[in-house]
């Protein structure tokens, strides 16, 4: 990347020189720490989950909250907080938009980071290809299932969130396992913590996804009062639970910085 300089006249010689103008001496154009970009990428898609169920508590409850069999409901599911209704869908899918591209980067430093680990288990590369493509997995049913809501089409809907969680929890025992295969016995203080949290998150979130879906056959059987208002409070800590583990960057990249620097280099023509 370069900002170039251009002289107001050319010399007779009719030599051109173009000379890169870096904003800074050693380079630099852009530096973020990589704290500073975790919490913007898990913050956004936070904030809009959270802008969506108390919008439509507020101000679309009976919309959100009905349920086929019209026994009382008290919480939406997330399907309809997200794209029943409007502002929510707008909101919902500005936020997960504005994420998706730092959670693409962000699955890349990943794979860049376990890629470069020592590791001689003869299956270890293919884990860390594996652990790649169930996180971009993840963020592409993310999108669909965002931008494709129940009512406009019911069958991508459900697909892309099969999709999403059946990859998400993948990714999840793939990281675990990765972890172990590789640090062990040589993390920090900081990785060990993370690695403590990513352990009880995706358990916690295994557990509450497999809690969800008996709660749903079990309303979609016998139609009982307040049971799907269980199935949606479920769905909402499988949301958190699984924003809480990307969160976990926080601790495995704590100390480094994304920079975008230009190449110091002159080049005449």
């Amino acid at each position: 990347m370069y900002l170039w300089g251009l002289a107001a006249k050319c010399p007779r010689s009719s030599s051109m020189f173009q000379v890169p103008l870096p904003l800074d001496r050693d380079g630099t154009l852009f530096r973020l720490r990589f704290t500073a970009l975790a919490v913007g990428t898990v913050g956004c898609p936070l904030f809009g989950f959270l802008f969506c169920v108390l919008w439509s508590l507020l101000f679309h409850f009976h919309e959100t909250t009905a349920t086929h069999c019209g026994v009382p409901n008290y919480l939406p599911s997330i399907s309809s907080a997200i794209g029943g209704e409007t502002p929510q869908r707008y909101v919902w899918r500005f936020c997960i938009g504005l994420h998706s591209a730092p959670r693409f980067l962000v699955a890349f430093v990943y794979w860049s980071h376990y890629r470069s680990c020592q590791c001689a288990h003869p299956r270890y590369l293919q884990g860390c290809n594996l652990a790649f493509v169930a996180n971009l997995l993840e963020n592409t049913a993310l999108l669909l299932l965002t931008y494709v809501s129940s009512s406009e089409n019911y069958l991508i809907h459900e697909s892309a969130f099969v999709l999403f969680i059946a990859s998400a929890l993948a990714y999840m025992y793939l990281t675990c396992h990765l972890w172990r295969l590789t640090k062990k016995h040589t993390a920090s203080p900081e990785e060990r913590r993370s690695y403590r949290w990513k352990q009880r998150l995706s358990l916690f979130n295994l557990c509450m996804f497999l809690g969800a879906v008996g709660i749903y056959f079990r309303h979609n059987w016998y139609c009982e009062p307040g049971v799907y208002t269980a199935f949606a409070f479920l769905e909402y800590l499988v949301v958190f639970s699984n924003m809480a583990f990307h969160m976990t960057a926080w601790w495995d990249f704590g100390s480094k910085e994304l920079v975008i620097v230009s190449q110091l280099e002159d080049k005449r023509f």
